[in-house]
């Protein structure tokens, strides 16, 4: 059983304070029920938000501890004043004395782009999302010198999550190339990766993880069975020490260790950048809440035949991901919920990533 409830409170996504709260809650050895409540922008919501904290309060006989990025005063203030949870203000702990130390006044501004269609920063991140997708998997070979990476390494061993991360958190156009059964009885590199191999990175995974993974999407096939992954692995390894290939093992590392070792290696530029914070205009901010409200009332929009990833990628040039991604969800738990009788879910799963 969880020892306390723990809310996330943000008039954006929730996923800063999400990501720094939970950071702050690893250092205790304690289990937690984690709740987030994103898009609590006015006084309305946010007494929405206080209502369930404090019925937590009264349910459990504990306080609950509530992280939040609120830059809305007004909702701030209800949250200060009738909130019955251990409120630690992240953005009031901080805003503060660097407001004093830089001699400037914050803009408030909620989420990281003021208006994401603007920004250079994001464009790249999309066109590098867009570069991933169409090179996952060694699927063409076209434009492979614009990579800024090229991942390789035996099936199932981390390389598409890793490339999509790469462009959608620091916008590195990463392809990725599979190395297979036939690549290792020639002992070379497939041909098409040769005049690119200051650019190759390799994942390798130890053979009983990677069996386990691939029993998940083939069971009990010789694709997945250990002494075939051992062979595979052993295989890849011997090429990449005989390439010079620079590689790493993804067994125990998150996706983030293993972009963050990739970036170090490859493109160490990526970990220094200029963070450019413009302070949005009223025609700005307008614009995109009414864009944000468009797509939260929906009009059948997880269901849209149209809406798919392309469109999805190009409302997000407007949007944000997350934002997107938030609506989304809001919209299809409105147009699709249960009867109010009922117990289960029966609204259709989203699409698999």
């Amino acid at each position: 059983m969880p020892n306390r409830t723990v809310f996330f409170v943000s008039d954006g996504t929730g996923i800063t304070a999400e990501t720094f709260g939970n950071a702050i809650m690893a250092q205790f050895e304690t289990d937690c029920r984690c709740v987030r409540i994103p898009f609590c922008n006015d006084v309305d919501k946010a007494h929405t938000a206080v209502r369930q904290i404090n019925h937590t309060a009264e349910v459990e006989g504990k306080r609950p501890i509530v992280f939040t990025t609120l830059v809305n005063m007004a909702a701030l203030e209800v949250l200060r004043e009738h909130c019955h949870g251990l409120l630690m203000d992240m953005f009031g702990t901080f805003v503060a004395p660097l407001e004093a130390e830089l001699g400037i006044r914050s803009n408030h501004r909620v989420g990281r782009f003021s208006d994401a269609s603007k920004s250079r920063e994001y464009q790249d991140r999309i066109e590098a999302i867009n570069f991933a997708l169409a090179h996952d998997d060694g699927q063409t070979n076209r434009d492979l010198a614009s990579s800024d990476v090229i991942l390789v390494g035996v099936s199932r061993s981390g390389k598409t999550p890793t490339s999509l991360y790469l462009a959608m958190q620091y916008g590195v156009k990463a392809s990725n190339y599979p190395l297979i059964p036939e690549d290792f009885e020639r002992r070379k590199l497939p041909p098409d990766l040769v005049s690119y191999r200051h650019k190759l990175f390799g994942l390798t995974i130890e053979p009983e993880r990677l069996s386990e993974i691939r029993n998940e999407r083939r069971p009990n096939s010789r694709y997945a069975a250990l002494i075939n992954c051992r062979q595979e692995v052993h295989d890849a390894q011997s090429m990449m020490r005989r390439e010079g290939i620079r590689w790493l093992s993804t067994t125990t590392k998150s996706i983030e260790e293993i972009a963050t070792t990739i970036l170090q290696e490859i493109q160490p530029g990526h970990l220094t950048y200029l963070a450019a914070s413009p302070c949005p205009t009223a025609t700005e901010s307008s614009r995109t809440q009414a864009n944000t409200c468009n797509l939260a009332k929906g009009q059948a929009a997880t269901q849209h035949p149209l809406l798919t990833p392309r469109v999805l990628i190009l409302a997000a040039t407007h949007l944000g991901w997350q934002r997107l991604a938030y609506r989304l969800l809001f919209a299809r738990n409105t147009l699709c919920a249960p009867p109010e009788s009922g117990h289960g879910d029966s609204s259709p799963s989203p699409p698999s990533a």
